[in-house]
């Protein structure tokens, strides 16, 4: 298939209209109202089906960051990622997980409205305590045998209503540690970094409603996030074996107290120049693909010099030339390579 050069349009024989007429497009690209088959998604667009094999994470670093990284691991201490949006700062994570083969990473997304309590477990009350109103009503008996049958009866397993939040979770892990993502950490609020710091320097926190309990109901099998997987918990304390790989985003709306940021460890992903583009371009979509890049990638670096942009938007706009897109460059340039501090391009 020849691809559109750069500024040219392939029209289709016949356009869809808002009366219904029919399309038949010259190109396959058309799919919407083509019809044509449904294509192959972009690679970092596939998920867990079709997810490349472990250790094949295509993630690019310099090796002032890489080492970095590898003092956290060393320190066991939490590394802070920062740089502005789309520099790379969340895959860091799930590369880190696939180059170590740590299993799939537990994510805890941070709004204005996260508490530490979110990240460490979630108490159903409500739904043991219908539960326990719905086994009395199913009791049968009657009058002095209904009030012995009561007195003995058993409340439902707190352990059924009881699920570790992914810092509990990560912190819960035997064996090998779990890569915890806590990401954009600084849209928390201005309390949340420092109610972090006793878990993040003890490596364990308790459960109260467990502790409450009389000493022989203090252990108890509860879920943990991202699966139906359980595990023991004794005495209401959640203590790490193994202190998690914790891996805090933040694209520096605000700054974190000293004593929080001396805990961790902090990774400044600086914007991509050219060269590094130019191998993202080549790594993601190929060496063909990087043929048909030179002008988006120009464009690319002189907007981002002045405005908030993502790499992934580059690889977008590639991705969606190299595959026949029906659109000029101005328009490939205004659907997908728009700026991201606005409501709307302007």
């Amino acid at each position: 298939m020849n691809l559109p050069r750069r500024g040219d349009r392939v029209v289709p024989h016949q356009r869809s209209t808002a009366s219904g007429d029919s399309c038949s497009p010259a190109e396959p690209w058309w799919v919407f109202r083509g019809p044509s088959d449904l294509p192959e998604p972009p690679p970092w667009r596939r998920f867990p089906a079709a997810r490349r094999s472990p250790g094949s994470q295509r993630y690019l670093m310099n090796a002032d960051e890489i080492a970095v990284v590898n003092a956290a691991l060393h320190l066991r201490r939490p590394l802070l990622v920062t740089g502005r949006p789309g520099t790379g700062k969340s895959s860091l994570a799930r590369a880190l997980a696939e180059d170590l083969r740590l299993g799939e990473v537990l994510r805890w997304s941070v709004n204005s409205r996260s508490t530490l309590l979110d990240a460490l477990y979630r108490y159903d009350a409500v739904g043991r305590l219908r539960e326990a109103s719905l086994q009395r009503e199913r009791e049968t008996p009657s009058g002095p045998a209904r009030r012995l049958k009561r007195r003995g009866a058993q409340s439902p397993d707190i352990g059924n209503y009881l699920r570790l939040g992914p810092l509990g979770t990560a912190l819960a892990a035997t064996g090998e540690p779990r890569v915890l993502l806590i990401d954009e950490l600084d849209k928390s609020d201005l309390d949340l970094p420092n109610d972090l710091l006793v878990v993040l320097e003890e490596g364990e926190f308790e459960i109260p409603e467990l502790a409450r309990l009389p000493e022989h109901q203090q252990s108890a099998d509860v879920l943990v996030t991202g699966s139906r997987e359980r595990i023991r918990v004794q005495r209401g304390l959640v203590a790490c074996e193994q202190f998690p790989i914790v891996v805090m985003t933040s694209n520096g709306e605000r700054d974190f107290p000293p004593a929080f940021l001396r805990r961790c460890v902090r990774l400044d992903l600086r914007d991509p120049d050219e060269a590094k583009l130019r191998d993202i371009v080549r790594l993601n979509l190929g060496e063909a693909a990087l043929a048909e890049a030179d002008d988006l990638i120009s464009e690319f670096l002189r907007k981002a010099a002045v405005q908030s942009l993502a790499t992934d938007q580059l690889l977008a706009a590639v991705h969606l030339r190299v595959t026949g897109a029906d659109l000029t460059r101005e328009e490939l340039l205004s659907s997908v390579m728009h700026r991201l501090d606005e409501a709307f391009p302007s």
